[in-house]
C-alpha cells in the first residue's frame, strides 16, 4: 500500500506522542511571541517538551501539559526547571484554572482531537486574568479537505474524519468569543503545514489571538 499523509501521521502520532514530532515552535510564532521575560506561560499539548524549552528561552516562567505519561517523563529529565503536568486540554485540572497565566499557547494538532470545543475554550478562559493573552497556532481546516492537487476529498461541513475533528475556523472564533475572549487578530497563511504541502493558493495554517476580556 502506497503511504499517505495520513498513514504517516498515524505512524508519527504512535511512535512519537499524540502530536506526533512536530514539537518546536514555527518560525512565525516566535516571531510574534517577542519578549517574555517574567511571563507567566501555559503550553497546552506539549509533547516532548521543545516548544515549551523554547517559551522559558525567551523569558517566559512555563507551565505545561499533556495527556502522556510518557512523553512528560521524557520532557521532565531534559528540563526540570519547567513545571510538567498530566491532564486533558479540554478539561483543565483544577490547579491550571485559577487565572494566573499571562498567555496560552495552544499549538497546531491541538483542534483535531478536540471533542468538547467550547470546554477547551472554557479552561483556558478560566487559566488567564482579565486581559490575559491566547495565542493559538492550527492547520487550516480546509487544508484536511483539500489534496495537493486541489481536489476537494472532504466536506468542509462535514465535522467527522478518521480519528479527528474538522473544526471549522467560525466555530473556533465562536467558541473563543462564548469563554469571555476577544479575537483581536486572525492570520491565515498559505502553503504549507507540518504534515503536507499544498498549492499556496490554499491555506495552510492560521495564527490567533485573542485576549480575555474580564
Amino acid at each position: 500500500m502506497e503511504p499517505t499523509e495520513r498513514n504517516r501521521r498515524a505512524f508519527d502520532d504512535r511512535h512519537f506522542g499524540r502530536a506526533g514530532p512536530r514539537r518546536g515552535l514555527p518560525a512565525i510564532v516566535r516571531q510574534t511571541l517577542g519578549d517574555l521575560t517574567k511571563k507567566r506561560v501555559l503550553h497546552l499539548s506539549c509533547g516532548t517538551g521543545e516548544g515549551a524549552a523554547e517559551l522559558a528561552e525567551l523569558g517566559a516562567v512555563v507551565t505545561a501539559i499533556d495527556e502522556s505519561v510518557e512523553v512528560l517523563d521524557a520532557a521532565r529529565e531534559h528540563w526540570p526547571s519547567i513545571l510538567w503536568v498530566q491532564g486533558d486540554v479540554q478539561a483543565l485540572p483544577a490547579e491550571l484554572r485559577r487565572r494566573r497565566f499571562d498567555l496560552v499557547y495552544s499549538p497546531e494538532g491541538v483542534l483535531p482531537r478536540l471533542a468538547d470545543l467550547e470546554g477547551w475554550a472554557r479552561g483556558i478562559a478560566a487559566a488567564m486574568p482579565s486581559r490575559g493573552e491566547l495565542l493559538m497556532y492550527e492547520e487550516h481546516p480546509v487544508a484536511e479537505c483539500v489534496d495537493r492537487l486541489l481536489r476537494w476529498h472532504h466536506d468542509y461541513f462535514d465535522e467527522s474524519l478518521p480519528g479527528e475533528r474538522l473544526w471549522r475556523l467560525g466555530q473556533i472564533v465562536t467558541a473563543i468569543g462564548r469563554a469571555g475572549m476577544k479575537v483581536e487578530a486572525l492570520e491565515e497563511y498559505p502553503g504549507d503545514t507540518a504534515w503536507r504541502r499544498h498549492d499556496r493558493r490554499v491555506p495552510g495554517s492560521f495564527l490567533l489571538y485573542a485576549r480575555r476580556e474580564t
